[in-house]
Order: C-alpha cells, then sequence, then structure tokens
C-alpha cells in the first residue's frame, strides 16, 4: 500500500527537498506540495492524504492553524499531521501538539528520520524518540499546573508506561523495561487513552510532561 503524503512548507528548497526523498520510496507517493496554509488546508481535504508534512510558519495559516482545522478536537475524519520544525518554536509547538498533530521532526533531522515519522504516522503511531519529541516536549511542556483530572485514575502499572512513553520508549522497549509482553503494553495503552480521552502516543507524552508525572 502506497503511503500518500502533503507537503507544506513556504520554502521551496524544503518542499523540493522533502518530495525528492519520499518519492524515492517504494511505498511512498507525494500528491501535494504547497506553499502556505490556505492551500494546505484546501488539497488536504480535497486528496485525504494519509500523512500531512506541516511547517510552522506559513503565509495565510500557520501550522498550528492547519493543524486545528486538519487534526484538531471535533474535526472529523481527522488526518494526521507531521510538524516540521525548529527547535526554537516553542508555543508553536505546543499549541500544534494539542491541537492533534502526531509527532515532530526538526527540518535538520535527515532523511532517514522524514522517511520514519511519516511511515509511523501513516500506522497511526507517533514519532516518539529521545532525540527529536522528547526534547521538544521538555522544552515547551514544562508543569503548569496540578495532574489534570481524570474521571478513571491511572494505575500504578499504567502510570508506569505513561512515564516510559513520555520519555520516548517505544513499546517493545516498554515491554522490556517493565518485563512483561507486548500484548500487555498494548493492553495497558488502550486504557490510558481511554482514560485520558487522548488519541496517539504524543498527546499521552504532553499529558505527562504538562501535569507532572515526568520531569
Amino acid at each position: 500500500m502506497t503511503i500518500r503524503v502533503l507537503i507544506a512548507d513556504d520554502q521551496q528548497l524544503v518542499r523540493t527537498g522533502f518530495q525528492m526523498i519520499l518519492d524515492a520510496q517504494p511505498d511512498m507517493e507525494v500528491v501535494a506540495a504547497v506553499a502556505d496554509g490556505a492551500e494546505a488546508v484546501a488539497e488536504a481535504r480535497r486528496l485525504r492524504p494519509d500523512v500531512c508534512l506541516l511547517d510552522i510558519r506559513m503565509p495565510k495559516l500557520d501550522g498550528l492553524e492547519v493543524t486545528r482545522a486538519l487534526a484538531g478536537p471535533g474535526v472529523e475524519n481527522p488526518l494526521r499531521v507531521v510538524i516540521v520544525t525548529t527547535f526554537d518554536l516553542d508555543e508553536y509547538v505546543y499549541g500544534a501538539l494539542r491541537s492533534g498533530a502526531t509527532g515532530f521532526l526538526l527540518k535538520d533531522s535527515g532523511p532517514t528520520l522524514l522517511i520514519e515519522a511519516v511511515r509511523a504516522a501513516a500506522a497511526g503511531d507517533a514519532l516518539v524518540s529521545p532525540s527529536v519529541t522528547v526534547r521538544l516536549l521538555q522544552h515547551v511542556a514544562q508543569p503548569r499546573r496540578a495532574p489534570a483530572p481524570v474521571n478513571d485514575p491511572l494505575t500504578e502499572r499504567e502510570l508506569d508506561v505513561v512515564r516510559l512513553i513520555a520519555r520516548g520508549r517505544t513499546n517493545q522497549e516498554v515491554a522490556a523495561e517493565l518485563f512483561v509482553s507486548l500484548s500487555t503494553v498494548k493492553t495497558h495503552l488502550g486504557s490510558i487513552f481511554a482514560k485520558l480521552g487522548v488519541r496517539n502516543r504524543v498527546e499521552i507524552a504532553a499529558w505527562a510532561w504538562e501535569s507532572g508525572v515526568v520531569s
């Protein structure tokens, strides 16, 4: 199955470079490469790509507004959005995270991470790695209040899973560190999603950093 990707970035060099990298993959196809946020929303709604790769700073609509329009709370059939950012755009990144973004990519991360981020998003997962997402989350989601209220509190084991997810561990790494099976980790994740009312691993990590579960 081919992963259909939309790229939105106001720098032509970035768009061209990303498109060359992704189109060279046997399982990927760039279906649109646009230069502003308004066009990104229009083309994404028209083409329904599997993954939208969005810059933060764009003309007309920025990446935060585009993310909210395509993947935000209340959006029917939300699209999968990966944010492309530079590390200093802290409040933009935090806002995009809370608006439904499923992953982050630094512009200088290189082709391998770009490909991994797109594949992860297409699979319904998020690229959560210590070198990228966790650094961003630590930078942008310093504890701002007491732990967010949860109607059905997490168990101690679920909190263990949350802490590891927030530090960038994969399911396999969580299973190894907690000495449980992969299926057990997936069961815990399903319960965590339901209790926190989140849709992906990045939102779990954001909740953990924001609420002070990890520091």
